[in-house]
């Protein structure tokens, strides 16, 4: 019985693991694509004074992204100019997101732990006739011809049981296009 117990309580930690693991990943994820959602946001309000010039800043990588758009702060009640980058480190293996409020930096933010994959792939008009021709790697994308982004995140849940030495990592995948383009093209 107390066999048992053990290894039905191991069972447990690595099914709690995984899940938190799963979790944080669709939280990384669902605020990196909120981000790529507004890059390009630019209210055009004539009490505004910001100006959102390039939506997607150069260059670009395939581990990394940097983002701008317009925000209103209601709290301040003042229109601002966020860029939003986004950067994996290898060690310790994290993704970063690190946000600029007109042109002040705020700390950088670890948004993931355990991070095994963080890969983009851009979406790009190469014909200029507006529409979405293929899916390319970073080398062979200008910022100026991105029409969406497919993003992996892949991470791993902490080790906690020592005994446990093989966890799968939990990854998502999803593309996004970036709506608010046309607005600074």
């Amino acid at each position: 019985a107390y066999r048992f117990f053990i290894a039905q309580t191991r069972a447990y930690t690595v099914q709690d693991q995984v899940i938190e693991a799963q979790q944080n990943v669709r939280l990384a994820m669902e605020i990196l694509l909120r981000d790529l959602r507004m890059a390009g946001y630019d209210d055009d309000s004539i009490n505004s004074t910001v100006t959102i010039t390039h939506p997607i800043v150069g260059p670009l990588r395939d581990n990394a992204i940097t983002l701008s758009y317009e925000y209103y702060d209601k709290t301040t009640l003042q229109y601002q100019k966020k860029t939003v980058a986004y950067r994996r480190e290898i060690n310790p293996p994290r993704l970063i997101r690190q946000v600029t409020v007109n042109d002040k930096e705020d700390s950088p933010e670890v948004l993931l732990e355990n991070v095994d994959e963080f890969k983009l792939t851009y979406g790009i008009n190469s014909n200029g006739g507006g529409e979405l021709a293929h899916w390319v790697p970073a080398g062979k994308a200008t910022a100026d011809r991105v029409m969406a982004v497919h993003v992996v995140i892949s991470a791993r849940p902490v080790p906690v049981n020592p005994d446990v030495h093989r966890v799968s990592p939990r990854t998502l995948a999803s593309a996004v296009m970036l709506r608010n383009l046309c607005m600074v093209r």
